[in-house]
């Protein structure tokens, strides 16, 4: 599920802060390449033991990654329930609690990037 008007799309960072931004909220950078990087945050439901990634993928705009003052611009916020061995589905539900803790992760790194 995409998240819609997170205010954090667009929203521009050099690759050093935003590392250390999105790890500070529990966020890890997963999945990376040369001019793009996806930022995971790994959310588990109590009730159905269910494990949910807040992801948000990047781009880089000047740079490459592997330089510490490339600038990234966040391009989309979405969460998925994980699926077994490694994969996420986007169409479930996800649980109220969940989606509460997602949102105000991204508005706490919506605070450390401004």
């Amino acid at each position: 599920m995409i998240l819609e008007n997170t205010g954090l799309e667009g929203l521009q960072s050099d690759l050093a802060h935003l590392d250390d931004s999105a790890e500070k909220l529990g966020f890890v950078r997963w999945q990376w390449e040369y001019y793009r990087a996806t930022y995971d945050l790994k959310l588990v439901d109590n009730a159905s033991n269910n494990e949910y990634y807040l992801r948000i993928s990047t781009r880089a705009s000047e740079g490459r990654l592997e330089q510490p003052h490339a600038i990234l611009k966040i391009e989309t916020v979405y969460i998925g329930r994980a699926t077994f061995p490694h994969g996420l589905e986007y169409e479930s539900p996800v649980p109220k609690p969940i989606m509460d803790t997602a949102n105000k992760r991204v508005q706490e790194l919506k605070e450390l990037l401004a």
